[in-house]
């Protein structure tokens, strides 16, 4: 019988670890892939408190080392299920089953792709899914932002003061993002919109050099740009859970910032938990605060 499992070895996860052992508590942590999450695929991070300029990869390996290094039990598992049994939880993973008092599902989120050809390869090198981590890397040069929702229009006006020109691709011909945040683009000289058109090729040497768009009537146009940003949605990954925890309609858990689910002892906390801000920073904050009130549930 384990005090904590935790489900997931993302920055949330890996940083609930550390604060659980540090009270502690018994702590597992079963992942599906590899320790890190999706920070492990940036380059450099330049917005974490103290940790400037440090790769995505050697900030999750130093997390990972510290909490194995309090006595955090790591299994390389994937978790397909969870089952509450009253005063403990089974999670059941591909393998095994596994026995907790208390529950924290910390399995983040994965960005929503085009699914262009030669997408996956360009991740790092041209194509990112975070504007607001990548988008210095870009300073005076041209980009483009791929989507219609908030978060696309955040991106543009936010590579807007970054870039030399920024490229809005919508496959509509009307965002679905709120209409203030269109006002302001369309006030900046420097961003142009390309709609009802999708991005269907990917040109690259060993790093993104254009894209080709494509609009409805099946005119093809050639962006020349060293930025590609993918704005078109996340999804979390919650599925295996829900039948013990609230989904909204998108998939993520309704869960407010003390990370508590609808489930005595079982918890959420980082990318796949609804919030507005899903930066680095907030998923750790999440694992501090998860793991902080899994042990009250403990010890209550």
């Amino acid at each position: 019988m384990t005090d904590i499992i935790i489900i997931g070895a993302g920055p949330a996860g890996l940083t609930a670890a550390i604060y659980a052992r540090r009270a502690a508590k018994s702590v597992l942590v079963l992942e599906a892939k590899s320790y890190g999450g999706q920070i492990i695929n940036t380059p450099d991070i330049e917005n974490y408190p103290v940790a400037a300029h440090i790769s995505g990869f050697d900030f999750a390996t130093k997390v990972y080392e510290q909490a194995k290094a309090l006595g955090a039990v790591f299994k390389f598992e994937k978790a397909v299920g969870l089952r509450d049994n009253g005063d403990t939880k089974t999670v059941i993973t591909a393998k095994n089953e596994y026995e907790a008092k208390a529950v924290i599902i910390a399995t983040g989120s994965e960005n929503r792709k085009l699914g262009v050809e030669g997408e996956d390869k360009l991740v790092g090198r041209g194509i990112s899914y975070c504007a607001t981590c990548d988008g210095a890397f870009f300073r005076k040069k041209d980009v483009a932002v791929v989507g219609g929702g908030n978060t696309a229009i955040e991106d543009a006006l936010y590579l807007a003061d970054v870039a030399d020109k920024v490229y809005l691709v919508h496959r509509r011909d009307a965002f679905r993002g709120e209409e203030a945040g269109v006002a302001k683009l369309r006030e900046r000289d420097n961003v142009e919109f390309v709609l009802n058109s999708v991005v269907t090729k990917l040109n690259a040497d060993r790093r993104l050099q254009s894209v080709e768009v494509t609009d409805r009537q099946g005119n093809v146009r050639v962006l020349e740009v060293s930025g590609l940003f993918v704005a078109v949605g996340r999804v979390p990954e919650n599925q295996n859970f829900a039948s013990l925890i609230e989904l909204d309609s998108a998939g993520y858990a309704v869960a407010a910032e003390d990370c508590l689910t609808g489930t005595a002892g079982v918890f959420v906390a980082g990318d796949n938990r609804r919030k507005e801000v899903h930066q680095l920073v907030t998923a750790t904050a999440d694992g501090a605060v998860a793991a902080t009130e899994a042990v009250k549930y403990l010890n209550a």
